[in-house]
Order: C-alpha cells, then structure tokens, then sequence
C-alpha cells in the first residue's frame, strides 16, 4: 500500500488531492499544519510527501529538513502557489523529488506522484536514484506566471517553429528583445546566428552600412569592406529593435530584400542571396507613424506576419514580486550582496508602483535596494525615493477600514461580457484580451466590494490581495 501525506494550510487543496488518489492501492493523510505533518510523518512514514512551501509563519523548505530526519526514505514533493524559479532551483537543491505549482494539474501530479511512489518502493535497494537534471538559472529568462505573461509565452510557442517574421509591440523595457531570443532559441533556426542590432542607436548615415555592409571606398573613410548584419545573419534570424525609428530609405531597402530576398552592399552593383527571419520590435505606435508617412504601410505588412504585444509591468503586477525576487538573487550573485527577501510592505510598494520604465526600471530599483540595505530584508526605507512618491501614500488606519458602502458602485454584469466581447471583435477591435480582463477584473472585484458592504480590508482578503494592490485597481477603475 502506498501511503500519501499532504501537508498543505489551504483546504480546498487537501481535498482536491485526496480526490486524485482515492483508489484501492493509496492511503492519504491529510496535514493543514506544520506540527501535524511533522507527527504524521513520525507516525507513519510515507513513501511520498506533498510540501507545501507556504505554511504559515514556516516555510516548507525548512519543513523539508525535518521530514527528512524522521524518514529519509520519504520522497518529498513541494506544491505553491507562488512558484519562481529561484525557488525551484532551492527546493531541488535540497533533494525535493519534484517541484509543481499550483493550480495543480491532476495528471501532472498523478504521474508525478505514481513516478514517486514507484521509486519509493525501491527504497531499500541499494541504489542511487538519479534526481536527473536540476533547473538551470539562465541570467536570460522570461519571467511571469501571470495571464499577461503566460499567454506571451503561449504566442511564442506557437510561433516560434514558423517560418514568419514577428513584430514586437510594446513600451521600451518590457523585454521585446528577450521575447526575441526566445522566439529565436525555439525556432528551427536556432543552430545558425542570432544578431540584434538597434536601430535607434545608430546614426542614419551608418545604419545602412551595418545592415547591409559595403564595399571598399563606397564612402568617406570605408577603407575595408564590412560585411553587414543580414549577410552575417544568412540561415538565421535578425532582431531589429527600435524599428520605428527607421530613416525611409532604409526602409525601402528592407522592404526589397524581404519581397526578393536580395541586397546589394553599399559601393556595389553585385546582389547577395539571404535567407533571414526578422524579428522587429518597436515602442512606437505604427499606425501613427504609417498615417504621418514616417513608416511604410507595405513594410509593415512584411514585418508582421505575427505580431506579439507585451504588456506593460503595471498591467501584470501579479508579476511583480516574482520578478523582484528574480532580480534580487540574480543581484546579490553580481554585486556581492547577501540580501535573503523583501518585506511585505516593500512589495505592496512595488506592487502600487506604476513602473513607467517597465521591468527593466525595476531591476535597476533592486539594484539600488541592494546596494543600499542593511540586513538580509529589503525594507521600505531602502527602496528609491520614487516608488514612495508614486505609490498610493495614504495607508492610514482609516482609510484602510474606510467603508464605502455610501459609495455608488455599480452592479456587476457578468451576462453582458460575452455580448461586449462579440462587439469588440465584430468592430474590429484590437488589444481585446487586456480590455476583457480589466473588465472581468471590474465585475469581480465590485461584486466583492458589495458583499462587504465597501469595507476595502475584508475585500482585500476575499480576493487574495494586497490593500495597496487593491487600492490601486479601485483607482485604475475611477480613472
């Protein structure tokens, strides 16, 4: 008989778990706190363990050494909802057998878990098992377990192994070039080059040249022939970012090599075969810039055979704490520092904050955070004067138990969502998954709200949020 133990605060959790394994061939025990695991654990020894890393005031991976002193046999497998992967690596460092996030997946944990208790029953063997490879803690990784995040990810998956070139839309630091070097690292292509050039930084008068190189004496001060980055990139892929800041004759140039796959290098009458995928990015509303005459229509129909928009930070701070944790151990390994966490209302700052230079503003606001703090905790006091100044201030007593039932909210309208979804899209309308989910982020949140009779503290803890994060989608909402 296989014995199961589940230790986890949330019992919803508990039960859907026993659901998946109620069969003949598995006992479960159920745990909701960290003492009772623990007794348990000695009671019972079981083959496998499902650790929560979220218990209260405990955290699981201290709860890991523990379980491991009483069995060590037990193979232990961490679940949250609050997965990174820093945490990841953590728990597979200590020995974890496996790591899953939550929403659980009941056939990834039924297969994880049958793989387990078939290992477990090799226990006694004298054998080494083979824990195979550990997460890997690529300085360049996409980050985001939100909707916002995830469905960029889905995109990429989907296009990626497609022979198309893709447009990236989006605010400057949003991390277009990364999605880039994902779309490449995915692609059939990923054996040939990856070249990235910006066409912002470059002067006009040197940016032809370096995409399409030239020829001895083709200008002032071309004393050797340079071979440019589409001949450089032949079989691979090209990041142009910054697109929109093209001069048009350089646009022309592109338009041709994209419709015939050819280009003459400057100073020469000699056509060169390519065969590159693009990947262009901008920051810049095309459409605009197609209307004032700045940007070729017929281009940007060549450049975007896909398009992936990425959402501004302030639209998936779901993400935030994520990344800020990302970026502070990727810090402390690159400065020297030993900063452990940020506090709780380190991130509700962070999370009130509206990052106007997306997620690389706040990289460099860790950055700073760790440079400056004293102790193993980020605290308020050590994060950059602007996050105070733009993040909600008031965080009085009374305005966090203000009641607002005199406040006229409006009746939420679930039934209306799909007829406005069907409008939006017979319109003709775009960027219509952010409308939807501020618009169910409306209906749920205000429906909460009248529950509570207004009271934004009770609300908060219904719905899993942050009084500041809160506050700050009320305010998105009187806007």
């Amino acid at each position: 008989m296989n014995k199961l133990l589940i230790i986890d605060d949330e019992p919803s959790v508990r039960i859907s778990i026993k659901a998946v394994f109620n069969r003949e061939d598995v006992t479960v025990f159920c745990a909701a706190t960290v003492n009772e695991g623990i007794q348990l654990a000695a009671e019972h020894s079981p083959d496998v363990v499902l650790l929560d890393i979220k218990l209260g005031p405990r955290s699981g991976l201290d709860v890991f050494h523990e379980i491991r002193r009483i069995d060590p046999r037990s193979l232990i497998i961490f679940i949250t909802g609050f997965g990174s992967a820093d945490t990841a690596i953590e728990a597979m460092k200590l020995g974890a057998y496996d790591y899953l996030t939550k929403p659980l997946d009941s056939n990834q944990l039924t297969r994880v878990v049958n793989q387990a208790f078939a290992i477990s029953r090799l226990a006694h063997v004298p054998t080494i098992i083979d824990e195979g490879d550990r997460p890997e803690d690529k300085p360049d990784r996409l980050i985001g377990s939100g909707p916002a995040m995830q469905a960029v990810c889905k995109q990429i998956g989907r296009v990626a192994p497609q022979e198309v070139n893709v447009l990236l839309l989006g605010e400057s630091g949003t991390g277009k070039e990364l999605v880039a070097r994902a779309l490449y690292h995915h692609s059939r292509r990923n054996q040939a080059a990856f070249l990235a050039i910006n066409c912002a930084a470059i002067p006009e008068s040197l940016l032809e040249s370096e995409l399409f190189g030239h020829e001895r004496g083709a200008f002032t001060g071309a004393a050797h022939r340079r071979i440019g980055k589409f001949e450089q990139c032949h079989g691979g892929t090209l990041f142009l970012d910054e697109v929109g800041d093209m001069a048009p004759h350089t646009q022309a140039k592109i338009l041709r090599l994209l419709q015939e796959g050819r280009f003459e290098r400057l100073g020469s009458n000699d056509s060169i075969s390519v065969d590159v995928r693009i990947i262009a990015a901008t920051n810049q509303n095309l459409d605009s810039l197609i209307q004032n005459g700045r940007f070729r229509k017929d281009l940007y129909y060549r450049l975007s055979g896909v398009t992936i928009s990425l959402p501004p930070l302030r639209d998936r701070r779901e993400d935030v704490a994520e990344l800020a944790h990302y970026f502070l151990f990727r810090g402390n390994r690159q400065l020297g520092t030993s900063v452990q966490s940020i506090s709780t209302q380190g991130l509700d700052l962070l999370q009130a904050y509206d990052w106007p230079g997306n997620v690389r503003e706040l990289q460099n606001v860790i950055r700073q955070s760790l440079i400056v703090s004293a102790g193993s905790t980020i605290l308020p006091e050590f994060l950059p004067a602007e996050v105070h100044q733009h993040s909600l201030s008031d965080n009085s007593t009374a305005e966090v138990e203000e009641d607002l039932a005199g406040r006229p909210l409006p009746a939420p309208d679930w039934q209306s969502l799909p007829r406005v979804l069907r409008n939006w899209i017979a319109g003709g309308e775009t960027d219509i998954y952010r409308r939807a989910r501020e618009q169910f982020d409306q209906l749920i949140i205000l429906d909460v709200m009248q529950h509570v009779g207004g009271h934004r503290s009770q609300a908060a803890k219904i719905l899993g949020l942050s009084l500041v994060t809160l506050r700050a989608k009320l305010r998105s909402m009187d806007r």
